[in-house]
């Protein structure tokens, strides 16, 4: 197994993960194929709906067979086969916590029916009564603390809803890699990381693809798997990754490590406000101040006046 750590292996995920011995992952984002007919360089995404359908079954069977006992899955799925996920997920033993609705901007446009602009994230783990959820590391302030002024507002912000609102990651972006037709986006994928599994954790992308699950898992200092079939997008993702930026180089910038860099990058959009929204009110950096500490959960002592300098380099 060490050999596979914090490596993207080329090959087909249910046979690699078949020689797997023993469980390994703490945590599993998988987002396969939808059979849809996107173009892909090596897997063809349209087969006959059965042979899907008993393929999903395979490697959603391979992944549980690795997942720790206290382990989370999560599979992000489109219309046409969510409900079949979600059956295969009862038959091989996993429990679903939430059924998680991504709401996305720039969606499908279509002529003759409503236009598609989500896809569904099931969220499962191998036992119900024992798994990693850090909740301090999604909590976003509240309506009752960012519009009014409420003391009875929890001052740890409350727990983000079931439906979340993360943009597709669209041609124009800087985040896009521009080689890979499905690129989630990294804040999406950071989200989850940081809910579900701890510092040195073991997070498993059996459906690499462009790198985003092993790049999200590097920055939180977690360690990754990731298995691609195409040797391409294999070796593009390791090339993105080696061109992560390296810690040294943001502490001297910032005066803030890596993962303090990357959650005030990940707050300021779950927050609904831009940096230089949050520079220009005393009171809303406060409370910006005050729900990165919290997220952050390690007893450090922050203060307003470096998060602003953090931010302001974030925004030059």
């Amino acid at each position: 197994m060490k050999e596979m750590l914090n490596k993207i292996i080329n090959g087909d995920c249910i046979e690699t993960l078949s020689r797997v011995a023993e469980p390994f992952a703490d945590l599993i984002f998988a987002d396969p194929p939808f059979n849809i007919g996107y173009k892909y360089d090596k897997y063809h995404d349209k087969i006959e709906r059965n042979n899907y359908i008993a393929w999903t079954k395979d490697w959603m069977t391979a992944c549980k067979k690795v997942l720790k006992p206290t382990g989370s899955f999560y599979i992000a799925i489109g219309d046409d086969y969510a409900a079949n996920v979600k059956i295969i997920a009862d038959e091989i033993g996993l429990f679903m916590r939430n059924w998680i609705i991504w709401h996305y901007t720039f969606g499908q446009q279509t002529k003759d029916k409503f236009a598609r602009s989500h896809t569904h994230i099931f969220y499962f783990v191998n036992d119900p009564k024992s798994f990693a959820f850090n909740d301090y590391a999604v909590r976003v302030p509240s309506d009752r603390q960012l519009i009014y002024a409420d003391k009875r507002a929890n001052p740890a912000g409350k727990m983000p809803d079931d439906v979340w609102e993360d943009s597709r990651v669209c041609g124009t972006f800087k985040e896009r890699t521009g080689w890979h037709p499905c690129q989630m986006p990294e804040q999406l994928l950071m989200r989850i990381v940081a809910a579900s599994s701890n510092a040195g954790d073991c997070v498993l992308d059996p459906f690499v693809g462009s790198g985003t699950t092993a790049a999200a898992a590097s920055k939180l200092r977690r360690n990754y798997v990731g298995i691609e079939i195409s040797a391409d997008y294999a070796k593009k993702a390791k090339q993105r990754l080696a061109q992560l930026d390296t810690r040294a180089s943001i502490e001297k910038e910032h005066k803030l490590n890596i993962v303090e860099i990357g959650e005030l990058k990940r707050l300021i959009p779950d927050i609904g406000y831009s940096p230089k929204q949050v520079l220009s009110n005393k009171d809303l950096l406060e409370l910006f101040t005050g729900q990165f500490a919290i997220r952050m959960n390690n007893q450090k002592q922050y203060i307003s006046a470096e998060i602003a300098t953090a931010l302001k380099g974030i925004t030059d």
